[in-house]
């Protein structure tokens, strides 16, 4: 019978919740520091791998930001993605939808389009060595203002016919999702997906205007979307999809054990739940680390990994034929 590291490596997965300024592996930070003369307030891969000890998410986002500076060059942004899809290959991803934050970049000098051409020239490279297919969504910064935000909207045009939609990220407490519904409403005049962060840290009347203001078609995280049952059963009526991160969750302290992480009571609600690694450079683990570290703390079983598999393709905007395929091999494992 085969073992349950086994049946992790070989589901087909998708991921739908990754910043891919959050897989800057602290080796590719020095290197990409050395290369662009950047100094950082560490002298070793070891020293920048100790900085990461979070006890909430603003922590995080403070070393999250520092760690961005490196990235200067078309070809630093290429490079980024191409070490995380060659990370994600490994883990027997099929299909990726990242995230990136152009705010996070524009507001210390590096033009749209450098970040912007360097990630799409990876991406269709990944594909080409890796097979892995994927779509882009642009992220605004909460925690700035919805006229920034509707800036960022105006200089991403240009690339519209390549990007899937927008997301909204960074600092969830005290930035309700409602402080974008004008933005959101005009990225989906224009044909944009709409995704939003909501009940990481922030509470269920989140994830109401998530809903409500912004009308995701996926919602990122969701864990305290539990707290309000008819929150649970609009979800589940409406077949929203919940990208789960665990082991982002255990490192951000929105959950005190992965013992106690919700996930497995999300299975069991009907929910749409899906795993993820979000920022894994920082978060001690990729989306293989997330399946399998989270089935051994709750218990899952290969019937619950694979129905977390398959949610993920289903909330997935790839084609639809290619879904089929992998429905029937995520079957053919557990059968």
């Amino acid at each position: 019978m085969a073992s349950l590291a086994d049946i992790v490596q070989a589901l087909p997965k998708a991921e739908l919740h990754l910043h891919i300024e959050g897989s800057l592996e602290p080796e590719l930070m020095m290197a990409l520091a050395e290369r662009n003369g950047v100094k950082l307030p560490f002298n070793s891969v070891e020293e920048i791998k100790a900085a990461y000890e979070f006890s909430n998410l603003q922590e995080f986002l403070d070393i999250y930001y520092q760690g961005m500076s490196v990235l200067q060059t078309t070809q630093d942004f290429y490079d980024l993605t191409m070490a995380y899809l060659g990370r994600a290959h490994k883990d027997n991803v099929k299909h990726v939808e990242i995230f990136f934050d152009p705010q996070g970049h524009t507001e210390r000098g590096v033009e749209f389009a450098t970040a912007i051409d360097g990630i799409l020239d990876g991406l269709a490279e990944g594909e080409k060595q890796f097979g892995i297919t994927s779509h882009l969504i642009m992220s605004f910064l909460r925690h700035l203002s919805e006229e920034e935000a509707f800036t960022v909207l105006e200089q991403s045009k240009p690339w519209h016919d390549r990007i899937l939609g927008v997301g909204l990220d960074s600092s969830e407490l005290g930035h309700p999702p409602s402080k974008f519904t004008r933005v959101f409403a005009a990225a989906r005049a224009l044909g944009l997906k709409a995704f939003a962060h909501g009940g990481e840290e922030g509470p269920p009347e989140y994830v109401w205007e998530c809903l409500d203001q912004l009308q995701v078609d996926r919602l990122d995280h969701g864990n305290r979307a539990l707290e309000d049952p008819k929150l649970v059963e609009r979800l589940v009526e409406e077949n929203i999809a919940l990208t789960v991160c665990p082991l982002s969750n255990l490192k951000l302290c929105v959950v005190d054990n992965l013992h106690n992480h919700p996930l497995k009571k999300m299975l069991d609600l009907g929910l749409k739940a899906t795993i993820n690694s979000d920022d894994p450079s920082y978060f001690g683990g990729y989306v293989g680390d997330n399946y399998l570290l989270t089935a051994e703390a709750l218990g899952l079983g290969a019937a619950e990994l694979a129905r977390c598999a398959r949610n993920a393709f289903e909330a997935s905007f790839m084609d639809k034929d290619r879904k089929q395929q992998f429905y029937r091999d995520i079957e053919a494992l557990i059968t």
